[in-house]
């Protein structure tokens, strides 16, 4: 995965509930693993903001629900510091499904995405109305 310009806290462990922002069908979703996590034996893996994760979606459509699928975080809840100084928070925490290839599988993102996002998923921060 491409490096992003910030130390991001890894705060979303497995089992975590997020929201999923986009209109592919799916409204709450669980973490189930982290692509690319590296750790000690019996650690829980836990992702921050721009990671792929495994998902599983517990509310939404009947034909998405239940179903495993990948996701990418655009907001969390914890505050994170920037580069510059600044230190960034959002409401909650929420993720964007998407494919093999790394693209989106809805049409639209509803509310805001990271700056950091865009650095490494540069098509999800393109369907977003504004990014921070």
């Amino acid at each position: 995965m491409k490096a992003i310009s910030s130390n991001v806290v890894k705060s979303l462990s497995q089992k975590s509930r997020c929201t999923c922002t986009d209109n592919s069908g799916a409204k709450i979703v669980e973490i189930i693993s982290v692509f690319g996590h590296k750790g000690k034996k019996r650690a829980h893996p836990s992702a921050g903001i721009a990671d792929l994760v495994n998902i599983v979606v517990k509310k939404g459509k009947p034909d998405i629900k239940s179903k495993v699928e990948r996701a990418v975080i655009v907001r969390v809840r914890k505050e994170y510091r920037r580069i510059d100084g600044t230190r960034v928070k959002f409401d909650d925490n929420a993720v964007v499904l998407v494919d093999e290839k790394g693209q989106p599988k809805g049409s639209e993102v509803k509310g805001v995405v990271a700056k950091e996002v865009g650095e490494r998923w540069p098509k999800i921060a393109g369907m977003a109305s504004s990014v921070i």
